[in-house]
């Protein structure tokens, strides 16, 4: 038996793990006391984690499929040579739009992007297609107009909060915030506090809370203006740092006394009582926070919805301060800013070919992919690379993923089980675990304290699998963009001492970029080759200068974090920490004042005033409720006790619901004469399933709920629980930002045989 140190790879809070591994088995699974963050907290689906390491699908050497779709086993070199070909004769006859790359990342997994995304330039190609692009890039369009970048992006201090917004959100099973269940109780049993969830079920959070509003499904919007036009209307906006930090204030103000409150109170079927005193309470407390999730992000008016939270916290000055929301330093880039109105003069963003849809940070939402693949003509995209991602589940309407991915000139899955996806690829390449290799995550989202976590593998890779960094970098060589050894470089990397930080090492690796400029964009794979060999692992590379430039930017509170070291030292010395703390390392440690240095708007100020969202705001007013023929709202994609995301295919991970059972309200279920565990059929616009009933009366009438991260096929099973992108379509969606309203599908429900 072996004891190591690595993290949870199964939400974004990435809680750090100490392991022990006995034959190849996560054994004894349990808390870090050491980590930085999560100091010993765990939750109950990290204890479940060898289903995902050990399980009938892991993938152990290269496959190819046939002309009848069965998969014969062949060499890496066999494998790489031909995709190698393949893609090379694509970009050179079809150019940079034949190509994109889908997925990459997942929980934790965000080491190998440096890798990965370099086959973009490869393919002169800047298409990427990922699960954060069908969640987020509407909250990431509005951070850029009010903050000035699309990737400043704020967090809440839900930890020293005296009040607490958690809207569209249940922290309790989604977690999200630091040590979640904790951090509810404490607020709990703590009268000083307050929590308000806003949801339209009674979610385990909910039961925690002093307040529940129970809105009705897509109506988040309604009540976001009720409560802001009544915090401006009764004055109880922070005036003073408005003046102080804001601009456009009057406008948005003339907006908000405009609302009809009563009307939209009623819209979400709130109280009005209830709203004004939420209204008031978080308007007056001391330090308050809000905490949004998908619950408004995958729902009407997702982008309106976030640039209403982010009012919230703004107009009543609860940001900036301990206990409020805050902007944070990010150490890995995960996303960019490509926000139209910041491309220089000449320049534009790289638009597809059939929606002519630009990036929102630097992403491409999933909803638009089949159709750039089968209806964009010449420019239509040819070849995919799928990395760490399994969209024909996880993406809007399965069905038109699958259609679109059948019909590719060359698809290649980059994973470590046999996928839904990966049995429609031509090639399958198989990658090492989180535990089979270095890793880290891109989701440490803190301040004023900021931290990093490289996590080394406990485990030797199965069978021929490989980690991705080498994947990519014996790709990129076959293909011909790089070489195979930089003499040169390598001498440097082994034979200079240790004391200098590699400092001459970053020198000729500049002066060799600059002299062969078609190298720049492979610089992660040319730093594994050769700095990557004088150190413990040579993925690590890459983290060199990106340590350098982050302390560089924030210096002062780098090292008050406890690094030393003068301008030319202090980020070798920083990467020297992140590489030996097993545990993670707090990198950064700023102060509350600092945190206006991170707006990248000119004037340092947050410009409240947004055209096109004061438009939405006026479309809203006109807005009628559509009639539909399906009775019910299917909120998809509930968080459960016993479902994680895609990762765990062995279902035997769950001790409970097993079938993904869809809820429903007592009422309606007595209304189409249901009981706990029959059978019914839900049918959307898009699709049908059959599902195990299990009536909640934690549910509003009229809305019922399915569970994500179900639909897997086991060894080539059925698949065992609600496929649910079966039931959604890539049409419905925000057409500003195609995220899809996975918390707002019409449905309806009956009996197999009333049909």
């Amino acid at each position: 038996m072996t004891t190591a140190k690595t993290a949870c790879i199964l939400c974004s809070r990435n809680c750090g793990l100490e392991i022990d591994f006995v034959d190849g088995h996560l054994k004894k699974i349990r808390g870090d006391a050491a980590h930085p963050s999560s100091k010993g907290y765990l939750c109950n689906k990290a204890a479940r984690l060898d289903y995902y390491q050990n399980h009938a699908d892991r993938l152990t050497h290269p496959l190819k499929r046939q002309p009848d779709g069965s998969f014969v086993r062949v060499t890496w070199d066999e494998a790489l040579g031909d995709i190698a070909r393949r893609l090379d004769a694509i970009r050179d006859t079809h150019g940079g739009y034949a190509f994109a790359f889908v997925g990459g990342g997942g929980q934790g997994n965000h080491l190998g992007g440096a890798y990965s995304r370099q086959l973009l330039s490869a393919m002169k190609s800047r298409f990427v297609y990922s699960s954060l692009a069908q969640e987020k890039t509407g909250d990431f369009w509005v951070n850029g107009r009010l903050f000035g970048a699309q990737n400043c992006h704020p967090m809440e201090d839900v930890e020293h909060a005296d009040y607490v917004l958690f809207i569209g959100a249940n922290p309790y099973q989604s977690h999200g915030i630091v040590n979640a269940r904790d951090t509810l109780r404490e607020i709990k049993n703590n009268p000083g506090r307050t929590m308000v969830v806003i949801d339209p079920r009674r979610t385990e959070t909910a039961d925690q809370a002093d307040i529940h509003l129970q809105l009705r499904p897509g109506t988040d919007a309604f009540l976001l203006l009720a409560m802001l036009s009544i915090i401006v209307r009764e004055n109880l906006h922070d005036q003073a740092f408005i003046d102080a930090h804001c601009t456009g204030f009057d406008q948005v103000r003339a907006e908000l006394h405009r609302v009809p409150v009563a009307d939209y109170a009623t819209r979400a079927d709130v109280p009005l009582a209830d709203v004004e005193r939420v209204a008031r309470g978080f308007a007056t407390a001391k330090r308050g926070c809000v905490r949004v999730d998908l619950g408004t992000q995958q729902t009407l008016h997702t982008t309106l919805n976030a640039y209403l939270e982010k009012l919230l916290y703004l107009v009543t000055g609860n940001f900036g301060q301990s206990g409020s929301n805050n902007l944070h330093t990010a150490f890995l880039p995960l996303i960019g800013n490509t926000d139209e109105t910041k491309v220089k003069p000449g320049k534009s963003l790289k638009r597809t070919a059939f929606h002519k849809m630009a990036p929102i940070g630097g992403m491409y939402p999933p909803n638009i992919l089949p159709d750039e693949i089968l209806k964009a003509g010449e420019k239509r995209i040819r070849a995919v690379f799928c990395d760490s991602s399994n969209p024909v589940l996880t993406y809007p309407d399965s069905t038109a993923q699958e259609q679109a991915f059948k019909s590719l000139e060359l698809m290649v899955v980059v994973d470590i089980a046999m996928t839904e996806t990966a049995r429609l690829a031509h090639y399958v390449l198989p990658a090492a675990s989180q535990f089979e290799k270095l890793e880290a995550t891109g989701f440490t989202l803190e301040f004023p304290e900021n931290y990093f976590h490289l996590r080394h593998p406990i485990a030797q890779p199965m069978g021929e699998a490989l980690r991705e960094p080498e994947i990519y970098t014996r790709l990129l060589e076959t293909m011909g963009v790089i070489p195979r050894q930089f003499p040169v470089l390598t001498t440097i990397a082994r034979n200079e001492p240790d004391l200098t930080g590699h400092l001459g090492y970053m020198t000729a690796l500049g002066l060799t970029l600059s002299r062969n400029k078609r190298w720049a964009p492979y610089g992660a794979s040319i730093m594994y080759r050769t700095l990557g060999k004088a150190l413990r692992d040579a993925a690590a590379a890459p983290l060199l200068p990106i340590a350098m430039a982050y302390a560089k930017e924030h210096a002062v509170a780098v090292r008050r974090a406890g690094h030393k070291g003068s301008l030319l030292t202090l980020g070798a010395n920083l990467f020297r920490a992140i590489i030996r703390e097993e545990s993670g390392t707090v990198i950064s440690r700023h102060e509350h004042s600092e945190m206006w240095s991170l707006l990248k708007t000119p004037d340092q100020r947050v410009h409240l005033h947004v055209p096109e969202m004061i438009e939405a705001i006026h479309a809203l007013s006109r807005e009628v409720p559509a009639a539909d023929r399906f009775p019910f709202i299917l909120m998809a994609g509930e968080r459960r006790s016993y479902n994680a995301n895609q990762i765990f295919r062995d279902p035997a991970w769950r001790k409970v619901d097993k079938h993904g059972a869809l809820r429903m309200h007592p009422d309606d279920a007595n209304a189409l004469s249901l009981a706990n565990g029959d059978i019914a059929r839900c049918t959307t616009k898009r699709g049908m399933l059959e599902v195990t009933v299990e009536i909640d009366d934690a549910l509003r009438r009229g809305v019922v709920t399915l569970p994500h991260g179900y639909g897997v096929s086991f060894q080539s099973s059925k698949p065992i629980g609600p496929p649910i992108n079966r039931l959604t379509s890539t049409s419905h969606c925000e057409p500003f930002s195609r995220t899809p309203f996975h918390k707002y599908v019409p449905a309806a429900i009956c009996k197999p045989n009333a049909i």
